[in-house]
């Protein structure tokens, strides 16, 4: 049984539509990858060199800063983005992954 599936692995590998589906899977994980990276070292790099910007605050003669929202707003976007991938693994890679299995079976 190992045989088999080693083979299956193999010809799984070779296939020209499971290369475009890691080809696609890889875009879009470097995509969300990036836009998150962009997120991040923009709120670090505002917090780094311009912290006056963050600590305005929200209404005048409040306590909660700028920073506060924007803080919640990069740990939210981490969410918001893992969701996106697991939404699209879940309906169109796991999808097209199993039809390839099943095709080479």
């Amino acid at each position: 049984m190992a045989a088999d599936t080693g083979a299956l692995i193999e010809r799984v590998s070779r296939d020209p539509e499971f290369r475009d589906l890691e080809r696609r899977r890889s875009r879009f994980a470097w995509t969300l990858t990036f836009i998150m990276v962009a997120i991040y070292f923009g709120f670090i790099l505002t917090v780094a060199f311009a912290p006056a910007v963050l600590a305005q605050p929200l209404v005048d003669g409040g306590i909660t800063t700028l920073g506060i929202p924007l803080g919640v707003g990069v740990i939210l976007a981490a969410f918001v983005l893992t969701g996106l991938y697991v939404r699209r693994a879940n309906s169109d890679f796991d999808a097209t992954t199993e039809r390839i299995i099943e095709r080479l079976k």
